[in-house]
């Protein structure tokens, strides 16, 4: 069985359709959390996620959006916030509200995470991965650093997929991960998709220009 494992996708929804043009076939697609936030197109992103049933998990600016809560939040993720609660219906707004901070999918084999299992807004980089951080599952997926890496143990593979809508990693190209469940592989992919056509967009919305402009450095 081999899935695709994306995360931090952020209203992005040029970089979530080349990522979803370069899928090769999948059983399946998961997420770890933040659909929403920074860019301009939080409801395709939304209706994009729904329309697969993609499993996911509540990120920080995903609850943000639904709760009217912040998190340490500084202009350019506050006024994204701002426009998501703008652009998105009360449909979607409770979508966002419904989703666990984590959740099991896939028999039990995976689980999904923002940003630590134990700690929703807790910011996990890979030289923080560990065993420890495994329980029963054989994968437990991160986001919120926006940082694609794995690491596999004898207890299992602890992996983030990095950033579909903001990487900052230093490549500007999207991130996604396939994940091999029969044999516990992880193929890191990158895809290149139209920055300009996010800039221009950012900038059509009244977004703060440095959301689009930071994408061409991956930072």
């Amino acid at each position: 069985m081999r899935i695709a494992v994306v995360s931090d996708i952020h209203s992005n929804r040029i970089a979530f359709e080349a990522v979803l043009d370069d899928l090769p076939p999948v059983d399946g697609i998961v997420c770890a959390g933040d659909v929403v936030g920074y860019n301009p197109w939080p409801a395709a992103c939304v209706d994009a996620v729904r329309e697969r049933a993609i499993p996911t998990v509540m990120g920080n600016h995903d609850r943000a959006v639904a709760t009217g809560t912040a998190f340490r939040f500084n202009s350019m993720a506050g006024a994204g916030v701002d426009h998501a609660r703008e652009q998105l219906g009360d449909d979607a707004v409770a979508w966002l509200a419904e989703q666990p901070d984590t959740r099991t999918v896939l028999d039990g084999r995976v689980k999904l995470a923002h940003g630590h299992p134990d700690d929703p807004d807790r910011y996990t980089y890979p030289e923080e991965f560990s065993a420890a951080m495994l329980g029963a599952e054989d994968v437990l997926v991160l986001g919120h650093t926006h940082i694609q890496a794995h690491e596999a143990f004898d207890e299992g593979i602890v992996l983030n997929p990095g950033s579909v809508g903001q990487p900052r990693d230093g490549d500007p190209r999207a991130a996604y991960t396939l994940l091999d469940l029969d044999d516990l592989a992880v193929e890191e992919r990158r895809v290149a998709y139209d920055i300009d056509a996010v800039v221009a967009a950012v900038r059509d919305a009244g977004l703060p220009d440095r959301i689009g402009e930071r994408l061409y450095d991956g930072r």
